[in-house]
């Protein structure tokens, strides 16, 4: 009887999970918003969105697939089918609260095949790293090829170009000055806090002794590279973003991305970030809104239906 309601539950669970997500993301958009995303809705050409989606299976797929390299490292190694569900659940998760996805997986991969919980958020963490330093790259490009729209850009929002650079090299010398601390430094509680974190760094240094660092390195820019063709894609979807270059393409990527990280799943920021980027380029605000909900939308209700199915299918398929 008991085993009976407990399978009842975990078939709840996550159904109310879905419904509550699904809930909160609508009653917070205004009625502008609604009509706005009916409209780019009615106007889309939906084999792109479509063919946008099946590219984010992809990334879905390597993010996956790159784990198992940090994980077979340390030792254990993992059934694929659990590594990319305890992604999409993790995606799931990050709809909630930001980056809380991140725990959820290590979580379930302890509860699944038994990894230890902070060597396998030390590889999540790692991850994150590899990630951002990819993600940075996209952003240098980026502003290097664009450096006078966005220069004239900032000036108009009477943002001094120069503040931003002198408090990104100040936050970059802070990080340095916390890595030679860490490294060099004999403190009593630098020494406590390594004992105690071992876990953890061990799962993050995977990635600098791991003997498949190359196929490692190769799917994190496949994985951000078919982000990047995601969003390409959708372009064709309407027809007033068709032939957008693909300059202008890249810094709408940034900066969706950028709304994504900061917020739950990027809630709101992400149309609004589009739209921000394109009306510098000669696209309307109501055109670059529009975009903004269609991509976040379809993307996100990809991510509902994906979390949920992996999120009923881990019991299922581990019942062992």
């Amino acid at each position: 009887m008991k085993a009976t309601i407990r399978k009842f539950l975990s078939l709840l669970i996550p159904l109310f999970i879905g419904i509550g997500i699904i809930y909160y993301q609508f009653t917070t958009l205004t009625p502008n918003d609604l009509n706005k995303i009916k409209i780019s809705f009615m106007k889309a050409d939906y084999f792109y969105v479509l063919l946008s989606l099946i590219v984010s299976l992809f990334g879905y797929w390597s993010r996956a697939y790159r784990w198992k390299f940090a994980l077979q490292h340390l030792g254990y190694r993992t059934k694929f089918h659990n590594d990319l569900m305890t992604v999409c659940v993790s995606y799931l998760v990050n709809l909630t609260i930001p980056r809380s996805g991140e725990i959820s997986r290590a979580a379930l991969l302890k509860k699944y095949e038994k990894v230890p919980f902070d060597k396998a958020f030390g590889t999540v963490v790692a991850e994150r790293i590899v990630d951002m330093l990819i993600f940075l790259l996209f952003v240098i490009i980026g502003f290097a090829s664009q450096f006078d729209t966005i220069y004239t850009f900032l000036l108009e929002k009477n943002l001094q170009f120069e503040t931003l650079l002198w408090i990104s090299l100040g936050g970059f010398l802070l990080f340095v000055l916390f890595i030679i601390v860490w490294i060099y430094a004999e403190w009593k509680i630098i020494i406590k806090l390594k004992e105690k974190l071992s876990g953890l760094i061990e799962g993050m240094q995977s990635i600098l002794k791991m003997k498949d660092k190359w196929s490692y390195l190769f799917h994190s820019f496949f994985i951000w590279f078919s982000y990047l063709v995601m969003f390409y894609v959708t372009i064709f979807a309407l027809p007033e973003t068709a032939n957008i270059t693909l300059d202008v393409v890249i810094m709408g990527f940034i900066f969706g991305t950028l709304a994504v990280g900061f917020t739950n799943g990027g809630l709101g920021a992400y149309p609004l970030a589009i739209a921000m980027i394109f009306s510098l380029y000669g696209i309307s605000n109501d055109i670059g809104v529009a975009f903004g909900w269609l991509i976040w939308t379809s993307q996100t209700l990809l991510t509902i239906v994906l979390g949920l199915l992996s999120y009923l299918l881990l019991p299922v398929l581990n019942k062992k």
